[in-house]
């Protein structure tokens, strides 16, 4: 059989059972789990009140055992409702059967090529599908393992291009932590102190404008930081992702494109979050009067499998064909069976017309999230698709803690912000609208216990 053979795909059963609560987590296995984490697995964040391994300190959060569509078993065997999905990565929700019978499929054909000397037909074929989202005819396509590869890619490419090495990022933006992303994470400032010589200094940084009254401000700095000349790339979330899910105002990334080419600079549009339907959108970016450059592309792409990519203008990749030799790629690049599941995702969110389900069932969800929270007056609700934030105000970490209280009810959830001050819901796009309300009813008690 061949790759262009592969049989129709089967129907989809995913789990869509509320959650049940066997023991109080973290539970005893998920305790012993976390133990043996915390001895072997570098620290990462702030230093504990005590030491790793501390039985009198009970370890937070659970250990994942299992999951199946939109549910996550834990080492305790409790079950929960995923509503974190991977942080956005979990589009089909977890081990959805088109991913598991194209995992089944390649992984008996082929597990790797030989990367971009000789490459596996599955990584042709998604370099097609994935030029294809693009609007420009003549578009190429990088493939990465990761967003924050994709986003390097998409730097690197702008410089070729402009012959710029200026970056204007914005506040708040996250767009992975490897270095050269890393210049220009603007969500928290001790991410990129450490490694500050070490990075790019040629980033500035400009405000994401969360409303209309904002738009000019931020347009300005944009404006000022172009005028010398040195900038080679405007990089932006089209919703600020991580940073609180912001929705500028319509006019933002239009008027954006319009100061790029005014001083000749590229417009790289991180969909690393907000592509493939998450937003309600297949690419949130393509709207009236504005086209990026580059598109990013990553979490949700492989179906679980890690796997990026830099879609853009062939214009602007064709700078990589140079007189000496100039590449960006890795081993593991366009590995084929992260592309075999890539397709597979490409053709389930085509099949099950999943951006313009979430953009519905996002709707209803803010909707019926802006009634019931409603008195909560220091609570807030925003989102687009199945991207969604609820801002718990000026309270630094409030959301950690609203986070544990819906872990304990059965809501896996995530949170945002620069202070983890906002609540994130970025649920599996195949969802069961009936998980919801369950769901809302948890939220709504257990601000009331936070005294929000």
């Amino acid at each position: 059989m061949s790759f262009s053979e592969i049989p129709p795909p089967i129907e989809v059963e995913p789990g869509q059972d509320e959650p049940k609560i066997l023991s109080r987590p973290p539970g005893p296995s998920s305790r012993s789990w976390l133990v043996r984490h915390a001895h072997r697995a570098a620290p990462m964040g702030p230093k504990p009140a005590h030491q790793p391994g501390d039985l009198r300190a009970p370890p937070a959060g659970i250990v994942y055992a299992s999951a199946k569509g939109s549910n996550v078993v834990d080492v305790d065997s409790n079950r929960y409702v995923d509503l974190a999905a991977g942080f956005g990565a979990m589009l089909l929700g977890h081990s959805h059967p088109s991913i598991l019978r194209m995992l089944d499929f390649q992984s008996h054909r082929l597990l790797m090529a030989l990367g971009d000397v000789f490459p596996a037909d599955s990584k042709i074929a998604l370099l097609e599908r994935l030029a294809a989202l693009h609007p420009d005819p003549n578009a190429r396509v990088i493939l990465g393992q990761s967003g924050a590869d994709a986003v390097t890619a998409a730097l690197k490419s702008a410089l070729l291009f402009t012959g710029k090495p200026g970056v204007i990022a914005f506040g708040g933006a996250y767009h992975g932590l490897s270095h050269a992303p890393l210049a220009a994470c603007g969500l928290r400032e001790s991410y990129r102190t450490p490694f500050a010589e070490q990075l790019n200094p040629h980033v500035r940084f400009a405000d994401y404008p969360a409303q209309a009254d904002d738009l000019d401000r931020a347009l300005t700095q944009v404006r000022a930081a172009l005028a010398d000349g040195t900038v080679g790339a405007i990089l932006v979330e089209p919703i600020l992702g991580r940073g609180g899910v912001v929705v500028p105002p319509p006019e933002f990334l239009p008027e954006l494109g319009k100061l790029a080419s005014e001083f000749g600079a590229l417009c790289i549009a991180d969909e690393i979050w907000t592509g493939l339907g998450r937003s309600g959108k297949m690419l949130y970016s393509l709207g009236a009067g504005f086209t990026p450059d580059l598109v990013c592309l990553g979490k949700g792409l492989g179906g679980g499998l890690p796997i990026s990519a830099v879609i853009g203008r062939g214009a602007v990749l064709e700078a990589w064909r140079r007189d000496a030799e100039v590449v960006h790629t890795s081993t593991f690049a366009g590995n084929a069976l992260a592309c075999g599941t890539a397709l597979a995702t490409l053709d389930a969110i085509s099949r099950e017309h999943l951006p313009e389900r979430a953009f519905s069932l996002g709707e209803r969800l803010l909707a019926t999230l802006k009634t019931r929270l409603g008195r909560f007056s220091k609570a807030s609700v925003r989102g687009s698709g199945l991207m969604i934030a609820i801002d718990l105000g000026d309270r630094p970490g409030r959301a950690s803690q609203l986070a544990v209280r819906l872990l304990e009810r059965g809501y896996i959830t995530s949170t945002g912000g620069g202070r983890r001050e906002i609540l994130v819901l970025t649920p599996p796009l195949v969802l069961a609208e009936t998980l919801l309300a369950g769901f809302v009813d948890a939220l709504e008690l257990s601000l009331g216990t936070l005294g929000a």
